[in-house]
C-alpha cells in the first residue's frame, strides 16, 4: 500500500492513513535500487520525530530505552516476532516486511539531539531490538557510524544485537566507544545447520560467517557474547546438532553463550507456520501441541535444552571458568520472567528473535 494514500473522510476533508500517518505524508521518500543485493527490496525514506524509545513495560526489562533506525528487516527470518509491527504501519507481515523496509534516515543526527538534552540521563541503549540495525539496507544508507558516534562523544553505555557481519565495518568506532563506555555486542547464531539456515534464515549471513564476526571482534578486544537463538523444536534441537553449534561457538572465542528456543508471537506464528506446512508440513501437528499454551514452547522443553546447552559450554570452556570469563549477556525479551538461558553476565540486551 502507498504510504503516501490519502482517503476522503466525510465533513473533515481528507486525512493521512497507513504509514504516513505516523511520520507526515510529506516525510517520506519512496526508492527502489536496481543492484542484485537490493532488488525486490523497496525502501521508504523517512525522517522521524524521535529515535530514542521506552520500553513498554520497562520497570520488568533489564534497561528501558532502544534505538531502531530501520522497520522491516531483509534478514526475512521466518520466525522474528517484530512482524506484527509491520501491520501498525499499514504493511505486510509477511513478504512484506521482508521486503518493505522503512529508513529513519535522521536516526543520527536526531540521536546526537536527543542524548544532548538536559532530559536525559545517559542510562543504557539497546539496538538490535526489534529488527536488525545491520542488516543490508545499513551498507547503503550507513547510519549506524553516526549513531555509534553520537553515543560515544556522550560516553553514553549501549549494546548492540546483530546477525549482520557489517558490524565489522564499525570496529574501529566501537573500539573508541569502549574507552569511554560500557559497550556490550552479541551476535545471534542458533544452529549451524547450513540447511536450516538458508530455510529460515535466507536474507542472514550464513552462522559460520557471523560466529567469524565474533573472532574478529574478541580478537580486536571488543567481548562478544553468542545468543544461540532460536533453537529450533524437531528441527535443529537433536543433541549432535546443540554440541556441533556450541562447539563453534567456543572456537568463535565467545565470552558466553545463551540458548533461547523459538517463540511464536502473533504476526510471527502464522508466517512461521505457514513456512513449516510447506517446508515440513509433518510437523505441523506437533508444532501446534507444543504452542497450543500461547506463544512460547512449555517451560520443561525450555530448561531441558538450557541444560543441555550450559552443560556442553562448561565442555568446551565457555563461561566464567572458561578461557573468555562471560561479562556480557544477552537475555530474553519476556517480561516478567528471569532469562532461562542466561549462562553470567553483567550488562544484558533485549532479544531481537
Amino acid at each position: 500500500m502507498r504510504w503516501d494514500h490519502l482517503t476522503e473522510e466525510p465533513g473533515d476533508g481528507r486525512r493521512t492513513t497507513g504509514p504516513a500517518a505516523l511520520f507526515g505524508a510529506d516525510a517520506v521518500v519512496t526508492r527502489t535500487f536496481d543492484t542484485p543485493e537490493f532488488r525486490g527490496i523497496t525502501f521508504h525514506e523517512v525522517r522521524a520525530r524521535s529515535i530514542v524509545n521506552r520500553v513498554p513495560g520497562a520497570s520488568r526489562m533489564p534497561f528501558e530505552w532502544t534505538v531502531n533506525p530501520y522497520r522491516g528487516c531483509s534478514h526475512a527470518c521466518v520466525y522474528c516476532f517484530a512482524r506484527k509491527t509491520h501491520s501498525y504501519l499499514d504493511l505486510d507481515t509477511g513478504l512484506g516486511f521482508d521486503s518493505q523496509i522503512v529508513v529513519k534516515v535522521n536516526a543520527p543526527e536526531l540521536l546526537r539531539r536527543e542524548l544532548g538534552a538536559r532530559r536525559w540521563t545517559g542510562a543504557h541503549i539497546a539496538m538490535g531490538t526489534n529488527v536488525d540495525c545491520y542488516q543490508r539496507a545499513e551498507g547503503r544508507y550507513r547510519l549506524m557510524p553516526g549513531i555509534i558516534e553520537a553515543l560515544r562523544d556522550r560516553a553514553n553505555p549501549f549494546s548492540i544485537l546483530t546477525k549482520g557481519t557489517l558490524i565489522l565495518r564499525d570496529l574501529p568506532l566501537l573500539r573508541q566507544a569502549a574507552e569511554v563506555t560500557d559497550v556490550g555486542v552479541s551476535v545471534s547464531a542458533g544452529f549451524t545447520d547450513a540447511a536450516l539456515w538458508r530455510t529460515v534464515e535466507p536474507g542472514t549471513p550464513s552462522p559460520s560467517a557471523r560466529l567469524g564476526a565474533v573472532r574478529a571482534l574478541t580478537d580486536a578486544g571488543i567481548e562478544c557474547g553468542v545468543l544461540m537463538a532460536p533453537v529450533v523444536p524437531f528441527l535443529g534441537d537433536a543433541p549432535e546438532q546443540l554440541r556441533d553449534t556450541v562447539r563453534a561457538v567456543a572456537a568463535s572465542g565467545a565470552t558466553s553463550v545463551t540458548p533461547l528456543v523459538l517463540h511464536l508471537r502473533p504476526g510471527a506464528r502464522e508466517w512461521f507456520l505457514s513456512w513449516l506446512a510447506g517446508h515440513h508440513p509433518h510437523l505441523v501437528g506437533r508444532y501446534e501441541r507444543m504452542y497450543a499454551g500461547g506463544s512460547y514452547a512449555p517451560t520443561w522443553y525450555q530448561r531441558q535444552i538450557t541444560r543441555q546447552v550450559h552443560e556442553l559450554a562448561a565442555e568446551f570452556g565457555i563461561g566464567p571458568n572458561g578461557p573468555g570469563a562471560a561479562r556480557r549477556i544477552v537475555t530474553p525479551e519476556r517480561p516478567g520472567e528471569p532469562p532461562a538461558g542466561h549462562v553470567r553476565g553483567e550488562a544484558t540486551q533485549l532479544t531481537l528473535l
